[in-house]
Parts: C-alpha cells; structure tokens; sequence
C-alpha cells in the first residue's frame, strides 16, 4: 500500500491519486522493482486537493483520518510505504523529518512502514533526487501473498466501479 499526502491538480481532475508528473516517476521506480499500480494500493492522506495546492491543514488530515483507517483496515497491507513529511505525520506522529528517517522500517504489529521522500520532492529538489534501488524498498519488502486483483487506486472523491471504496451510506469506523 503506498499513502500520499493529498491530490494535486491532475488528480482532482482525473480523480486517481499520482497520475501527474509525481505519478510518471512513481511508476518509473515501482517498475524498477517489477512492481506497477495493479500491484499495489494508492491513496493519499486527504481525499481532495487543498484549495491553491497548499500544505494540508491538521483539520483536514483529521477529517479524512476515518477514510484512511478505513482504507488499511480493508486493505490489510503487510507493508505500507508512506510517501511525505504530511502523510509520515498523519500514520506515524512524532517520528521527526522525513529526510531523518527516509527509507527505514518500522513496524507496528504485522504492518511495516517505510517512510520516503514524496516524489515531487525529487522532481522540485535536486538534493531530494531518488536514485535507483534507493526510493522504494525492493523485493526483500514485499507482502508474500498476491495483490488482490479488486485493489487499486484511492479514488479520492470521485469512485470507479473497479476500486475498493467506502460506501456512501456507511460512516467510516472511529
């Protein structure tokens, strides 16, 4: 499972989260470990874009922390990969900067969680550049079981029949 930070402006039109210039490079490096978005389960910390692309508010990682709780909870991932400073503070508080624990692991009973730089800071911030091998953990990091066929994308709010998502009708667990 991988978990962004929040919509950009070509994810809140097509309503898919990395489906930008973040989202190119982000199947680059997945490709570079054989993996591709139907091997894994993407979403972000906000399910909307903030208004101007500003940094998401405390207020509205919080509102949409249910959605979140819920999304790990159905999709039981074995490994979630936690892509920025704002989704590293929304999975696991008080951990420090992002470039102090860039690429460990930590894990949280049967859940390890590897944070790393988003990649639009690799794309924005030369000293932020991901090389090959380093930016996602490689085989050694994968769940053992098949991607369940059903897991894909976090379609924020916007959903596509194929996708795992909340009914409208539920409230999401606390």
């Amino acid at each position: 499972m991988i978990v962004g930070e929040a919509p950009g402006f070509n994810e809140d039109r097509q309503g898919e989260p990395f489906v930008g210039a973040a989202g190119k490079l982000l199947d680059t490096l997945l490709g570079r470990i054989s993996f591709s978005r139907s091997d894994v389960y993407i979403t972000n910390v906000l399910k909307c874009r903030p208004p101007m692309n500003r940094d998401p508010m405390p207020n509205e990682a919080e509102a949409c922390s249910p959605y979140l709780k819920q999304q790990l909870e159905l999709v039981k991932p074995k490994v979630v990969l936690i892509l920025g400073r704002h989704a590293l503070e929304r999975l696991m508080p008080g951990q420090g900067s992002i470039s102090r624990i860039h690429g460990s692991l930590m894990r949280r009973g049967e859940v390890a969680y590897v944070p790393l730089y988003h990649p639009a800071a690799a794309l924005h911030n030369g000293s932020a550049r991901l090389r090959p091998g380093e930016a996602i953990p490689g085989p050694a990091a994968r769940a053992p079981a098949a991607p369940d066929p059903g897991r894909r994308s976090d379609p924020g709010v916007r959903a596509a029949p194929s996708l795992v998502k909340i009914p409208a009708n539920s409230e999401p667990s606390a």
